[in-house]
């Protein structure tokens, strides 16, 4: 079956770093743009970075800004590294595949940044 496997989430302290990885699961992620969004509790989900698939066009949020990074290592994987981290950075982290025919996205991974 075909889909998105995120990894990398938990818990994480203020002011510091985690990594998310999103795999494509029997496809490769080569012609597609992704993304990556978060849904805080009680809140809509919202996107945070998009990277095209040639990896040559790059957006962030300005919530996350400077402090994400987004990249594309292969054509199966893509990462977003999260440094600075805020308490507001805590909620469900999906990733997403699309291109004008496809569209997929993973089950999600639990992001909580405490002291």
């Amino acid at each position: 079956q075909l889909g998105l496997v995120e990894s990398g989430g938990g818990l994480g302290l203020p002011g510091g770093s985690l990594r998310l990885s999103c795999a494509g699961s029997g496809f490769t992620l080569k012609n597609y743009a992704i993304g990556w969004f978060r849904q805080a509790p009680g809140k809509e989900r919202e996107a945070l970075s998009c990277i095209s698939s040639s990896g040559g066009d790059i957006w962030y949020a300005d919530s996350v800004k400077g402090r994400f990074t987004i990249s594309r290592d292969n054509a199966k994987n893509t990462n977003l590294q999260m440094n600075s981290l805020k308490p507001e950075d805590t909620g469900v982290y999906y990733c997403n595949a699309f291109t004008r025919l496809r569209n997929y996205w993973g089950q999600g991974t639990q992001v909580t940044v405490s002291s």
